[in-house]
């Protein structure tokens, strides 16, 4: 997948999964055969402006967040889901660039940011802010670097939720667009179709990444809340936390089927439920530019590799053959 000339692989991380600079998990250590990510792009864990650990979940040492350890997070091996109400941690971005070592990497890599403030002036702000420190530290980075736009956290809630929250996105990518680097742009699954191609046809934008966990509560249609959690939210205190994991593999496979049909043109790069490597096909159908690897990690880590490989082979032999995206599916082909 190429973003403004630069090669960012026909396979990515979902953000965060190795951590902030690629040093991994603790968990990872346990995976049956070892854990390797061999052929995946990284993309780091989403940082925030500010230091931020809403709910108690990273280490001493300020950086390391110990998810399986963390009263915030459920983890369900068997379902292959996983609840999270982690809320973005962190120490902030003038101490992730203090410590160089995003500068140092020289293969393309995604950096990735969230405005959290509780009103969209506020967002705007944060990201004015964000941009004027990020740009002053490019000039160091030794390697091309992109960045993930976080428009989708479902555990960072701001407020009363604007009816059209459009006009707020595209206004902030007016910000980021002084960065002068790609710029994917992280949505749900929950956001109309209608809502992404607005945000896509953006002149900064030049990707999309769906889709982020699911928020509690929300597709009741679609995902039953009840059969895997019961009544209530086990981190109904935390907020309710976002799903992630198998139930959101069709999710995301017709929204993006949908927004081909619906004449969104810009890459797309899915993930979510991807367990195994024939779920790369079913998103590769649906008219995905690349795919994103995260929850696997942690539920099935032992098929990661193979997962990457296959979905390396697809994509590739797809641009061998001069084909820049899949053919837009139609209804007929059941997605």
């Amino acid at each position: 997948m190429e973003l403004r000339s630069i090669d960012f692989g026909h396979v990515l991380d979902a953000s965060g999964v190795r951590g902030w600079f690629g040093e991994g998990h603790p968990f990872h250590r346990w995976v049956p055969f070892g854990l390797s990510f061999a052929g995946s792009t990284f993309v780091a864990k989403t940082t925030t402006l500010e230091p931020r650990d809403p709910n108690g979940a990273l280490a001493r040492d300020g950086l390391t967040t110990r998810v399986l350890r963390q009263p915030c997070v459920r983890v369900d091996w068997r379902r292959g889901i996983v609840l999270n109400a982690l809320g973005l941690p962190g120490p902030g971005l003038e101490a992730l660039l203090a410590t160089g070592r995003w500068q140092r990497r020289t293969e393309p890599f995604f950096l990735s940011h969230a405005a959290v403030a509780e009103t969209a002036a506020g967002r705007l702000d944060e990201v004015r802010r964000f941009v004027r420190i990020l740009k002053a530290a490019l000039p160091d980075f030794a390697g091309p670097v992109g960045l993930q736009v976080n428009f989708s956290c479902p555990n960072v809630p701001h407020g009363e939720p604007a009816p059209d929250p459009v006009p707020g996105f595209r206004a902030e990518l007016d910000e980021y667009a002084a960065l002068d680097v790609p710029l994917m742009v992280k949505l749900s699954v929950t956001l109309p179709v209608a809502e992404a191609r607005a945000i896509s046809e953006h002149p900064a934008c030049d990707g999309l990444c769906v889709s982020n966990t699911i928020p509690w509560g929300e597709m009741p249609d679609r995902i039953d809340w009840q059969g895997l959690y019961g009544a209530r939210s086990p981190l109904e205190r935390f907020g309710g936390g976002g799903l992630s994991g198998a139930p959101l593999l069709p999710l995301v496979a017709e929204w993006v089927a949908e927004a081909r049909r619906e004449g969104i043109a810009v890459p797309i790069n899915a993930g979510g439920g991807i367990l195994r490597p024939a779920d790369v096909d079913v998103l590769h159908r649906a008219g995905a530019s690349s795919v994103f690897v995260g929850t696997i990690a942690m539920l099935r880590g032992w098929r990661l590799a193979r997962t990457i490989r296959h979905a390396t082979r697809l994509f590739a032999t797809e641009a061998a053959v001069g084909m820049a995206a899949p053919a837009v599916p139609s209804r007929a082909d059941g997605i």
